[in-house]
């Protein structure tokens, strides 16, 4: 079955060079020309991948990613002239799965679209990890604590997947990025530790004394096989 992308981005000539290139490669490429007609286009359905231009009139890119993560786990790629660290923690942080900076061949952007899904396909049913009253479920993609759901981003997910796997082990902060899949997105151990922040916020843990998810310094992260 074809891989079914949305373009959201108000330049057509681009739309026209990647639906051209993608379309042998198995990429049927929709475009929609502005936010809001892209938003549209998602809640219609029929979407496996979004690429998402950044700096667009009207809703901005980072405007449209936050009204997707609202109600969308779709994955999304962020291509934008906008390529600095910054903008690209700001993405990240949004939701966003990965981020490609203009101008980008439509080779790289096939491979990216491709890595986004296979980092997004379930897994089977005997992968999921239990600990404690935490459960990471690889084939829903979806994690909990007791009966409440953590309500993740694909990012935080997949880190989270890490640690879990990882249990009771030091999990450098140089890898974690590269084993969730991000490893060709440059960011700072900053960038890194901002996520953790949020994704011990979301697990419910004290900031000043976590239980679940420990910053051991000077070395990475450890999530704990049994919360004390």
């Amino acid at each position: 079955m074809p891989i079914r992308a949305l373009l959201i981005d108000d330049d057509p000539r681009l739309a026209e060079l990647l639906r051209a290139y993608l379309a042998p490669h198995d990429v049927v490429m929709s475009h929609a020309a502005d936010g809001a007609r892209g938003l549209a286009a998602v809640d219609a359905g029929g979407v496996d991948v979004v690429v998402l231009d950044g700096m667009m009139p009207g809703l901005d890119g980072l405007d449209v990613l936050r009204r997707l993560r609202q109600k969308s786990a779709v994955p999304v790629i962020m291509l934008t002239a906008r390529g600095d660290e910054t903008d690209r923690v700001v993405g990240l942080e949004l939701g966003a799965d990965d981020y490609l900076a203009k101008p980008a061949s439509p080779r790289e952007l096939l491979a990216r679209v491709r890595a986004v899904l296979r980092r997004a396909a379930p897994r089977g049913p005997d992968q999921r990890v239990v600990l404690g009253d935490l459960e990471v479920d690889p084939a829903s993609r979806t994690a909990s604590v007791g009966a409440r759901p953590l309500g993740l981003t694909a990012l935080e997910f997949d880190l989270l997947l890490v640690l879990a796997e990882r249990a009771g082990r030091v999990v450098p902060r140089d890898a974690l990025w590269e084993l969730a899949g991000r490893g060709d997105t440059a960011v700072s151990g900053r960038t890194v530790d901002v996520h953790m922040s949020r994704l011990r916020a979301k697990l419910g843990d004290d900031a000043r004394d976590p239980r679940r998810l420990k910053t051991v310094r000077g070395s990475g992260y450890l999530l704990v096989r049994t919360p004390g």
